[in-house]
């Protein structure tokens, strides 16, 4: 499905607008390049986790100035995308509003990282894990929405 001509409008939500859906907002906005308008958005906005700052932090994203915004507060101003893509779990998704169509909705269900144990650099490798999961789905995602390939960064 390549879309040509247009920006390729996308928005992720996940629960709290503090990590998955950042995460994969910035690596959209990275690999994706021109050819995407990108936007995340929470259920239950809150602020963006630290461990999150710091993790992206690495791969050179600065988070710190970054804010949350709540899916419904761009439902009610009438914004329209091309893809809608929950990056939490099918329980979460049902609370998600109805963007008004066409979009493509997709799940990408990945762990909530409230849910992560261990000891502080156990849950920072946990953090890693999953913001090298997000990347490399983002990744697969811009190649199958536009035909091209990031020659693996």
């Amino acid at each position: 499905m390549a879309y040509n001509n247009r920006k390729i409008k996308v928005l992720f939500i996940c629960v709290h607008n503090s990590a998955r859906s950042q995460m994969a907002e910035e690596y959209l906005r990275r690999i994706g390049g021109d050819r995407f308008e990108v936007e995340s958005a929470g259920l239950k906005p809150s602020s963006i986790n630290p461990m999150v700052i710091d993790v992206m932090k690495e791969d050179g994203f600065d988070l710190r100035r970054k804010k949350t915004q709540a899916a419904w507060d761009l439902f009610r101003q009438g914004r329209l995308y091309s893809f809608v893509i929950t990056v939490c779990d099918r329980k979460n998704e049902a609370e998600c509003p109805i963007f008004p169509r066409p979009f493509v909705q997709m799940n990408w269900p990945f762990p909530d990282p409230e849910i992560f144990t261990g000891t502080d650099e156990e849950k920072m490798q946990q953090m890693r894990d999953l913001r090298d999961s997000i990347k490399k789905r983002i990744e697969q995602f811009v190649e199958e929405t536009t035909g091209v390939s990031d020659g693996g960064e």
